[in-house]
């Protein structure tokens, strides 16, 4: 797999770690291309992943990365009474929460990425800047606001909650689309159910915005470098 035709591998490989078959780029006359022209990507562990066929990573030494917002599901218990009592099957995000969930997942991000041994991260577009554009659309919340809870009430979870991201890579001059992958996953415990609290859940939101961020970068770096 030549470097300058696996940015699909960065973005489709990046979310959840090793495929069992290596990602490959469907390119084949019945392919279904995206709207924006990208091509999709077959055996990605990502839900979904496309990307452009001519791409070459090794142009690039450094990042901009971009907030594309975050989405939340409407509707939702107010916390104000248990879900079970209820037809609601999450609960809403309070703006102390969201406020929360932004400054975490924004933190991790530039945490990792700052740790780029072929990147730097800058704040101006260039023609050897990458831009990183990522968004968090559905997110889906399982625990109650701690304010909701009375005192005596105690909430156990094994996951706090779920949301899908989406990351696109483009030039930072041109804005062009180079590739784009989707995936979702939960920000859950591994073995045991946890109480709800302020401390358990940012942990929980926290180890699922590293492991994003720092597949992400690892990749960035095996596909960025130049070859030797």
């Amino acid at each position: 797999m030549t470097k300058h035709l696996s940015v699909f591998a960065v973005l489709g490989i990046a979310l959840a770690g090793c495929a069992a078959q290596a990602p490959t780029l469907d390119t084949s006359e019945g392919a279904e291309m995206s709207f924006d022209g990208l091509y999709p990507v077959q055996n990605s562990i990502a839900d979904q992943a496309w990307a452009r066929s001519d791409v070459d990573l090794t142009q690039y030494s450094k990042i901009i990365l971009q907030s594309a917002g975050i989405e939340y599901r409407p509707g939702g218990e107010s916390g104000r009474t248990y879900m079970s009592r209820t037809n609601a099957d999450h609960f809403e995000v309070t703006d102390r929460q969201k406020a929360r969930l932004l400054e975490i997942v924004n933190e991790k991000f530039m945490e990792e990425l700052g740790k780029s041994k072929h990147f730097t991260l800058v704040t101006e577009p260039g023609p050897d800047v990458l831009l990183i554009r990522g968004a968090l659309l559905d997110v889906v919340s399982f625990a109650p606001a701690e304010e909701s809870l009375g005192f005596r009430e105690s909430v156990y979870l094994s996951r706090v909650g779920e949301a899908t991201l989406v990351l696109e890579l483009r030039d930072s001059i041109t804005e062009a689309i180079l590739a784009r992958t989707v995936d979702r996953r939960a920000a859950e415990t591994a073995f045991e159910f946890r109480e709800s609290n302020r401390i358990n859940n940012a942990a929980e939101i926290r180890r699922l915005a590293g492991t994003w961020a720092r597949m992400l970068r690892d990749q960035l770096d095996e596909y960025g470098a130049p070859a030797e």
